[in-house]
């Protein structure tokens, strides 16, 4: 009989801090024999698990993280983890700080840190795919005002939900700083301190407004003004610049799902 091929334990990292405020850290990781002991973190532990399951101990109570859930860790709470199966899991953290979330909350958290909600758990991914590429940091702030806001009301929630307010005049407000800053951008957290809004209320207003989110409509702007460009004969990485994008591969991601081919491939088209 030919012996039994081990398998080799699997600790595969990613981590980074993108440019997005709250944002502490991202770390991704596919661990199979790996159990962390108890600790604690400064900050919010946001986790989604992709493949396979953890279990973990907070507050001396055991939870689990199946595939629907995302789970809120507490700051300065201890916690443990361990793989459920030998396949171990791959997960997705995001580390928090106390910018959307309130120290209040934290015994809420404790109390219910596991959370079944499918829309939160696939915003939660998208917020992920967008702190992945640099210069969609209007993106991820958005969907980040938007996750904290929900995470909110499961922490404290309500017997009537309060309906969004519809805004018209602050969504217009959002729109003129988006075209007065159309290259260089600008930070949810300052066009809401400018507007005077809530990130989440801001976010909200223009989309209920206008029927698509803020840094949808700046991406939109940005490779509208790009098209004119290339056509005029402009090469794709000086129109990258010249269009605020962060660089030629972020115009072409956007490019493409825009207007459905390269822009490499658009301005050679032109006649």
């Amino acid at each position: 009989m030919a012996p039994q091929a081990l398998q080799v334990p699997q600790r595969e990292i990613t981590a980074w801090r993108p440019h997005v405020p709250g944002v502490v850290e991202v770390f991704h990781a596919h661990y199979t024999e790996y159990a962390y002991p108890m600790h604690v973190h400064e900050a919010w532990t946001l986790l989604i698990v992709d493949d396979g399951a953890v279990r973990y101990d907070l507050d001396r109570h055991e939870h689990g993280t199946p595939h629907d859930t995302v789970s809120l860790l507490p700051p300065h709470v201890p916690h443990n983890g361990s793989p459920v199966t030998e396949h171990g899991f791959r997960k997705r953290v995001l580390y928090l700080d106390g910018t959307h979330l309130a120290e209040e909350l934290i015994g809420p958290a404790v109390d219910g840190p596991d959370v079944v909600d499918p829309v939160l758990r696939r915003r939660v991914g998208q917020l992920h795919t967008a702190l992945g590429h640099p210069g969609d940091e209007l993106e991820a702030a958005s969907r980040l005002a938007l996750i904290a806001e929900r995470l909110r009301g499961h922490l404290r929630p309500r017997i009537t939900r309060e309906l969004p307010r519809a805004d018209p005049p602050l969504a217009v407000r959002l729109r003129e700083l988006l075209d007065a800053r159309l290259v260089q951008g600008i930070a949810l957290d300052e066009a809401a301190e400018l507007v005077h809004a809530h990130p989440a209320h801001l976010v909200r207003a223009f989309s209920g407004a206008y029927g698509i989110a803020p840094h949808q409509y700046l991406m939109s702007r940005r490779v509208d003004r790009a098209r004119r460009l290339l056509l005029e004969g402009g090469k794709p990485a000086e129109v990258a610049t010249a269009t605020g994008f962060y660089d030629q591969s972020h115009l072409t991601r956007h490019f493409r799902r825009l207007v459905g081919v390269s822009p490499g491939r658009y301005r050679s088209s032109s006649r």
